[in-house]
């Protein structure tokens, strides 16, 4: 069946780094996007970055300079490394394979990054 495990999440003082992984199994995954977003109590889940077949990257403009998703296709793995984080990046990290009808998500990890 299809899985993503989302690992690498934790608490880290403001300005630290983490560097959170996306496994996935059962698909075919270099022919999937991938995207993180990100979700924090009562409000809507936002995305954060995504990174497409080619490599190509997008970023939301609150982590652009910060944060930078990569891909190792002989892995099934995406990273997201977020770098001088701040206590707005508190959140739930959710990974996002998606590729024609198909869509998948993971369960999440928790981000907390302390003042």
């Amino acid at each position: 069946q299809v899985q993503l495990v989302e690992s690498g999440g934790g608490l880290v003082q403001a300005g630290g780094s983490l560097r959170l992984s996306c496994a996935c199994s059962g698909i075919m995954f270099n022919r999937y996007s991938v995207a993180w977003y990100r979700q924090t109590p009562g409000k809507q889940r936002d995305l954060v970055a995504l990174i497409t077949t080619s490599g190509s990257s997008n970023y939301a403009d609150s982590v652009k300079g910060r944060f930078t998703i990569s891909r190792d296709n002989a892995m099934n793995t995406v990273y997201l490394q977020m770098n001088s984080l701040k206590p707005e990046d508190t959140a739930v990290y959710y990974c996002n394979a998606f590729w024609s009808l198909a869509n998948y998500w993971g369960q999440g990890t928790q981000v907390t990054v302390s003042s």
